[in-house]
Formats: structure tokens, sequence, C-alpha cells
């Protein structure tokens, strides 16, 4: 079990390290750790949580961490996958806050981060990609997904309301007959 909490850890600690632009950003790396790195889920079983983990409010990242760490090494694991997913972020933030005031202004600061807004929305996409992958077995998942596109985009619907409401036809109208 040691070995299981030290992975988790350590696969947090490289997306916390690496997932420049905050949670969403960190996913499609997460995702590399969990399903490909570690083995700790399959797409399927990563899907689901990142879907589960949309469900409560908070910050993405470490909701998805520490869920994934729960559920791969018990209330250790979620702790060390939390820990691993926090802290380069909170000990970057007490060293780096002086340091970025300084250059706040700075046109190179400016032009680092203009290139990388787009580098996160192509993270999104992949991750919305990969996530796509055996989510709409039939025409009920579309129309559902189609539906949550329409409320969110065109009729500015909040994301919680989008997210109980699928979940509400997800039990009445996708859940296998007994």
């Amino acid at each position: 079990m040691s070995n299981v909490v030290g992975n988790l850890f350590l696969a947090m600690l490289k997306s916390g390290l690496l997932g420049y632009g905050g949670g969403p950003a960190s996913i499609p790396i997460i995702q590399s750790q969990v399903v490909e790195t570690y083995h700790f889920m399959t797409q399927e079983q990563f899907t689901d949580a990142l879907a589960l983990a949309n469900t409560l409010p908070g910050p993405i990242a470490t909701k998805l961490a520490t869920f994934i760490g729960y559920q791969t090494g018990g209330l250790l694991g979620g702790l060390a996958a939390l820990v691993g997913m926090v802290g380069p972020t909170s000990i970057g933030i007490v060293l780096l806050v002086n340091v970025l005031a300084s250059l706040k202004g700075n046109p190179h600061l400016a032009g680092l981060i203009a290139a990388v807004r787009p580098v996160v929305v192509v993270l999104l996409l992949q991750t919305a990609w990969m996530s796509s992958k055996g989510t709409f077995p039939d025409w009920r998942s579309f129309a559902i997904a189609a539906a949550a596109a329409l409320a969110l985009f065109v009729f500015r619907v909040s994301t919680p309301i989008v997210i109980v409401a699928a979940m509400v036809l997800g039990v009445f109208w996708l859940a296998p007959a007994k």
C-alpha cells in the first residue's frame, strides 16, 4: 500500500508542477499519470472520476486528485494525492509572489502569459477529446450533451443547474433497466 501512496503523491506532484494555467490545464497531465503512467484507472474510470469531481464546488484539480487518491489508496492515498497536487502551487505562490509583483508590467512576462493561454485552451480540448471516447454510447447521451451545450452557451444557464439537471436525466433516462 505504501508504494501506491508514494506513487499517488508522485503522480499528483508531477501534475501540480507541470499544470501551468490552473486546474483545468492540469487535467490532461493528471489523466496521463493516472491512466497511462501508473495505471491507477482505465480511461473510462478516469472520465467517470472527472465527471463526479465536476459535480462538486471547488477547484477541479484538487477534487480530482483527492478522488483518485482515495479511490486508489484509501484515506492515506487521498491525502497523499492532495498534498502532491497543492504542494507545488502553495510553495510556488509563497516564493514567487514578490518576484511577480516586481515584474508586473514587464513586456516579457506579458508575452509569456499571452503565449501560454492558447496552449491551455488546447490542453482543455485534448481533455475533452480524450474524455469523449465512450461517453456517447447512444443518441440519448449525445442529446444530453447537446442540451447542456445549448443551456450553457446559448441560454447562459448556471453550470450547477446544468449538472444537476443532467444527473436527474441520467437517473430517469439513462439508468440501466432492471
